[in-house]
């Protein structure tokens, strides 16, 4: 079998008993003899699954979980499964082992068979729950991450990393889509991924946004000439699997543009960088296409005189209304929410008219292990599915991850069977909702104009 397995026990005669069964098994073993042991050993290594104590002197079984979740939490890596051994003959002990979050709970003295198995299952459902992590968080055309995914990633490497943030477009693809058809242009846009992924690092992030725009963060990549000169690698290669895909006739002027901003030289907020790094993209488009460009370089963020003046304008405004984000309603936290809700409120109530409050609720049916785990998967894709289905000067926030309030300006009471058909049919044409039961609560906020006099 191959797996690592730890065991920690204060008692010499159940660390040995264990240790036979499992190197039975060719399973590698690590005997720990204490909590404050396993913590130190955890610092360093990673096995497949620990078999823990409960009743330890100095430091309890549920005192060690807790400090090697909060551990692993602060290391950013991921839970080590970890099952619960004890010579309690009460249940209270398995209720809580379970409580905690272990994967399973096993009595002493512990019997072959059921060890074995138990720890199968354990490791198992792990990995089949990593895969099936590993395989939401992926574009399945190019294999990079997908843009929920990837935007979380690039979040935290903006947040602790020094490097580029970029933006990449390839130039004039819809002619590809309209001259070759859908399926030659996911060729095409396969090719581009296995070029990107023939010129960058290991280290390197790429992130499919959608259609032909991608992202990405290079670390402690930092001027012009090297992003220069990976663009003019990648536009030599894409020419050449053009001419592969489609033949020595191909003559659409395919390339690529890209835009970046330095990390952390103009800040380590994810948003704010993307939209530098946009209006770098922006500037080459401008510009003819087919190049590339750091944000803040040839001096575009100098002031002076009225022309500059305007371009800064341009350049400011073109930021704040974000060219490249996603359509449809307004994705925002709770603080962004909460401002903008009071904001919506005032105004409202000083010129009259009517907004819409829905609340949603999404809830898993059954009651399979992974659950938890596959609501949260199809949250995510209802919260894109109501910002594709509703309107730019709707808005929502995404409270808890599985509840979603909404805010519907300028809707009669008429119009909103509408949309919330909608919304339904729209969530009811993916392949994901299957098992997954819907809550709603709505209400309609009526104000009246006031009287203004000045």
């Amino acid at each position: 079998m191959g797996y690592w397995i730890v065991v920690v026990d204060d008692e010499t005669l159940t660390l040995t008993h264990i240790k036979r069964i499992l190197r039975e098994q060719d399973m590698r073993v690590s005997c720990l003899r204490s909590g404050r042991e396993l913590l130190k050993f955890m610092t360093k290594n990673i096995p497949d699954l620990i078999l823990l104590d409960i009743q330890m002197t100095e430091m309890d079984g549920f005192e060690t979980y807790q400090e090697l979740r909060r551990m692993e939490e602060h290391a950013a890596r991921k839970p080590t499964p970890i099952i619960f051994l004890s010579g309690i003959e009460t249940s209270e002990a398995e209720r809580r082992s379970l409580e905690q979050g272990a994967s399973d709970f096993i009595r002493k003295p512990v019997h072959k068979d059921i060890l074995i198995k138990r720890i199968m299952n354990a490791v198992k459902h792990t990995k089949d729950i990593e895969n099936l992590k590993e395989e939401a968080a992926l574009d399945k055309l190019t294999g990079f991450l997908n843009k929920t995914a990837g935007t979380s990633k690039l979040t935290k490497l903006c947040a602790e990393r020094s490097g580029m943030l970029m933006i990449l477009d390839l130039d004039n693809f819809k002619l590809v889509n309209d001259l070759y058809g859908h399926s030659m242009g996911d060729k095409f846009l396969v090719a581009f991924a296995d070029v990107i992924r023939r010129n960058i690092r290991a280290q390197d992030v790429m992130v499919r946004v959608g259609g032909d725009e991608f992202m990405g963060f290079f670390g402690y990549m930092n001027d012009e000439t090297a992003l220069s000169s990976l663009h003019h690698r990648l536009n030599g290669e894409l020419h050449k699997e053009a001419v592969r895909l489609a033949g020595a006739g191909f003559d659409i002027p395919l390339n690529i543009s890209i835009g970046a901003a330095l990390v952390p030289e103009y800040g380590r907020d994810y948003e704010i960088l993307f939209s530098l790094a946009d209006s770098a993209l922006y500037k080459v488009k401008q510009n003819g296409k087919n190049g590339s460009r750091i944000y803040g370089q040839e001096g575009e963020h100098d002031l002076s005189g009225d022309d500059d003046i305007k371009k800064e304008f341009a350049r400011i405004t073109q930021i704040v209304e974000g060219r490249h984000g996603r359509g449809g309603a307004l994705l925002l936290n709770l603080e962004q929410f909460s401002l903008i809700y009071r904001f919506i409120r005032q105004f409202y109530k000083r010129y009259g008219g009517m907004i819409v409050k829905l609340m949603f609720i999404l809830s898993a049916e059954g009651s399979d292990g992974e659950r938890p785990y596959r609501l949260k998967d199809v949250a995510e894709k209802f919260g894109l599915c109501l910002q594709d289905s509703l309107r730019k000067s709707d808005m929502i926030l995404r409270h808890k991850s599985n509840q979603f309030f909404v805010l519907l300006q300028n809707l009669s009471e008429e119009d909103f069977p509408t949309v919330f058909r909608r919304i339904m049919n729209a969530w009811e044409a993916e392949e994901h909702h299957t098992g997954i039961h819907i809550e709603y609560l709505m209400e309609y906020v009526i104000y009246e104009k006031e009287s203004y006099d000045k």
